[in-house]
């Protein structure tokens, strides 16, 4: 935006500081808007999607997975990162089926947020979806494990209140429900 301008910092150089089978960290010099220069670090991100999956009774499927760098399990909604040029939507009905078992008939793209913007680039598309049937045995990958379990909304935004869902991707999504 033009009136925005004012802001902006220009790239001079980037450079890989590290390069993992997901992330990339990045080492950038920057020319701020009033001509000084700094640095900038931050992670390269492939993105995700995270799914709003509503049961025909009304609950949504949940997930409990443990996460690494925090060391313990988390309560979260479905999701999983965009494969390289993969469209979005697809990355979403996999990973439905992949973490829970289930396709969906009705897909909903409601939006998208930016969950570490002051070290990351990383974008996470929400969707919701419905008419839910159960086309067999999750589909894990080799090195995950998690429970599926369900929620009802109202149950799911009382947890976010208690402390037992702090994943940023769950509680934005769980937002997006208020949406009129």
């Amino acid at each position: 935006m033009s009136h925005d301008a004012h802001l902006v910092e220009s790239e001079i150089a980037s450079e890989t500081v590290f390069k993992g089978v997901l992330l990339e960290v990045r080492k950038d010099s920057v020319l701020l808007p009033n001509g000084k220069e700094s640095a900038r670090e931050y992670i390269v991100h492939p993105g995700a999607v995270v799914v709003l999956a509503f049961l025909d009774n009304g609950n949504l499927l949940f997930e409990r997975q443990f996460r690494y760098p925090l060391r313990r399990v988390f309560l979260e909604l479905p999701a999983g990162k965009i494969d390289p040029g993969e469209p979005i939507l697809d990355t979403a009905r996999r990973e439905l089926l992949e973490e829970t078992g289930y396709v969906a008939a009705s897909w909903e793209h409601l939006g998208v947020m930016h969950p570490c913007i002051g070290y990351s680039d990383e974008r996470i598309e929400i969707f919701a979806a419905r008419e839910l049937h159960l086309a067999g045995e999750k589909q894990l990958d080799h090195n995950e494990f998690l429970d599926v379990i369900e929620i009802s909304p109202e149950e799911a935004k009382a947890a976010v209140f208690r402390g037992e869902i702090s994943d940023a991707k769950t509680i934005t999504a769980l937002y997006w429900l208020e949406r009129p």
